[in-house]
C-alpha cells in the first residue's frame, strides 16, 4: 500500500448560480456465496498471490417484468426498491417480495414530472435524488416520495469558461454529488477531472483526474465553416471510479491496473498492481462491445443552448445499436483493456466491485478490493448480469435477456 499526499484544487461555481434548497414535502432460497474450484492467478493475483473466485448464490428475489434500461436502484426503508428507467419513461417503487408497484410522478416538464428520469440516489434524511436528463434537471424526492425542489444539471465554470453537466456517477452519505469534468469546446485531453459538488453551497471543487478513452479526430470544411467529428475508440483504456458512503472516491487505473482510494482528507492510498492477461479482440468482442451497449440504452447526446446569456444543457440517453453497423469501420485496439469503464459499486462493507473484460461468452467477473486498494476477492455472475447497487436487502443486479430487456434481481453479498 502506498500513500500520497493531498491533492486538491477548487472548480469555481457562479455564486449567482441557482440556490438549493432543503426539499419540500421471494423468489428462491437464499444461498450463500460459493468458492469456486479455481483461484485467480495470473489473471487475479495482486502481489499477495491468488485470491479466491467466488460464484454468486441463487437468486433471492426477482421482479418479473421488464424495464428498459436500469443503471441505479435506491432500496428504500421497509424492503422497497426505486428504479428510473430512461428508455422506459417511468420511476417506480416496487415490492419484490409482495409484487406491489406504485408509479411515481408521470411524463412531462411540470411538476411531479420528468423526461428520461435517468438514475435515483440516496440524499440524507430518507430523501431521494432524480436525475432528470430530458428536463436538464435535479429533483429532490421526499422520503414519502413526493415532488420537492428542483434545479439545472448544468453549471458553468467561470474560472475555465466551461459548461459542466452534475449528472452524478455517485453520491455520498453527505448529499454531495460526484461527476466527470468536460473539456473545453473544441479541445482534447487526455484526462478529465473528478469533480465533488455540495448541494447546499452551490460549490464544486476538483478531486483528481481519471483517463478517459481514446478517440480520433477528423476535420473538414474551410475556416468559416469547420466540421470535427470525434469518434470514441472502443474498448480503449479508461479509467473507471466510483463513490462509497463516506465520501471516499476509488479510482480503478487502466495503465498498470491498480486501485487508488482518495481519501476524505485528499491523500491517496495506492494498492499493487493487478497481473492480467489482455484479451485478443477478435469478431466476437466486437459484436459483444456492440450488444453491451444496450445494457445503458446506447450512449448519451449532450445539447447546450445560450440564451439571454443564461445556458440550458440537456442531455438524452439513446443511441444507436443498429445490428447491421459495420464493426469494422471503428479504430479499434488489439486488445481489451483490463476493466469496463463504468461507474464502480461499492458496497456497505467498503468493498469496490471492478467489472472485468472478459472473452466473449464468459460469465461477468468483477474484482474486489478493499480500502487499501487490495484485491481481496473475484465475484462470478450467472451471465447477462451485472451489478447496479447494494442495500440492507443484498446485491441488486439487473438480468439482459436476448430482446434487450432487463429484469432486476437480488442476491445475497458474497
Amino acid at each position: 500500500m502506498r500513500r500520497r499526499p493531498p491533492v486538491k484544487g477548487p472548480e469555481g461555481v457562479p455564486a449567482g448560480g441557482s440556490a438549493w434548497a432543503s426539499a419540500a414535502a421471494g423468489f428462491g432460497a437464499a444461498l450463500a456465496a460459493v468458492v469456486a474450484a479455481g483461484c485467480a492467478g495470473g489473471d487475479g493475483g495482486g502481489a499477495a498471490g491468488a485470491v479466491p473466485v467466488v460464484q454468486l448464490g441463487e437468486v433471492e428475489a426477482e421482479w418479473g417484468e421488464a424495464f428498459a434500461v436500469v443503471s441505479t436502484v435506491r432500496e428504500l426503508p421497509g424492503g422497497r426498491v426505486l428504479v428510473a428507467d430512461p428508455l422506459g419513461q417511468v420511476v417506480v417503487s416496487l415490492d419484490m417480495a409482495t409484487g406491489a408497484a406504485d408509479t411515481i410522478g408521470g411524463v412531462g416538464g411540470g411538476p411531479a414530472e420528468y423526461r428520461q428520469p435517468d438514475a435515483v440516489w440516496p440524499l440524507p434524511d430518507g430523501r431521494t435524488l432524480l436525475v432528470d436528463l430530458g428536463n436538464g434537471r435535479l429533483t429532490v424526492l421526499s422520503p414519502e416520495l413526493e415532488f420537492g425542489d428542483t434545479r439545472p444539471y448544468s453549471v458553468l465554470d467561470p474560472a475555465a469558461g466551461i459548461a459542466l453537466m452534475a449528472v452524478p456517477q455517485g453520491v455520498d452519505a453527505m448529499g454531495r454529488l460526484y461527476f466527470r469534468g468536460m473539456p473545453a469546446f473544441g479541445q482534447e485531453t487526455d484526462s478529465l477531472k473528478i469533480l465533488r459538488m455540495d448541494l447546499e453551497a452551490e460549490a464544486a471543487d476538483s478531486l483528481g483526474v481519471f483517463k478517459r478513452q481514446g478517440s480520433t479526430r477528423e476535420e473538414s470544411g474551410s475556416a468559416g465553416s469547420q466540421n470535427v467529428r470525434i469518434t470514441p475508440i472502443p474498448l480503449s483504456p479508461e479509467d473507471a471510479w466510483g463513490v462509497a458512503p463516506d465520501g471516499r472516491v476509488v479510482v480503478a487505473r487502466a495503465g498498470d491496473y491498480h486501485v487508488d482510494w482518495i481519501e476524505t482528507d485528499g491523500s491517496i492510498t495506492s494498492g499493487p498492481p493487478i497481473p492480467y492477461t489482455p484479451v485478443p479482440i477478435g469478431q466476437a468482442e466486437k459484436e459483444e462491445w456492440r450488444d453491451n451497449g444496450a445494457e445503458t440504452g446506447g450512449g448519451m447526446s449532450v445539447q447546450v443552448s445560450i440564451s439571454n446569456g443564461d445556458m440550458r444543457m440537456i442531455a438524452a440517453r439513446g443511441g444507436d445499436t443498429d445490428a447491421d453497423d459495420n464493426l469494422d469501420d471503428y479504430p479499434w485496439p488489439e486488445v481489451k483493456p483490463a476493466f469496463y469503464s463504468r461507474p464502480v459499486p461499492v458496497d456497505r462493507t467498503g468493498r469496490a466491485w471492478v467489472r472485468r473484460h472478459q472473452e466473449a461468452g464468459e460469465l461477468p467477473r468483477y474484482d474486489l478490493f478493499d480500502g487499501t486498494g487490495a484485491l481481496v476477492m473475484s465475484v462470478e455472475l450467472p451471465m447477462g448480469r451485472r451489478v447496479v447497487n447494494f442495500g440492507e436487502s443484498g446485491l441488486y443486479a439487473v438480468r439482459m435477456d436476448e430482446f434487450g430487456l432487463q429484469y432486476l434481481e437480488r442476491y445475497a453479498v458474497p
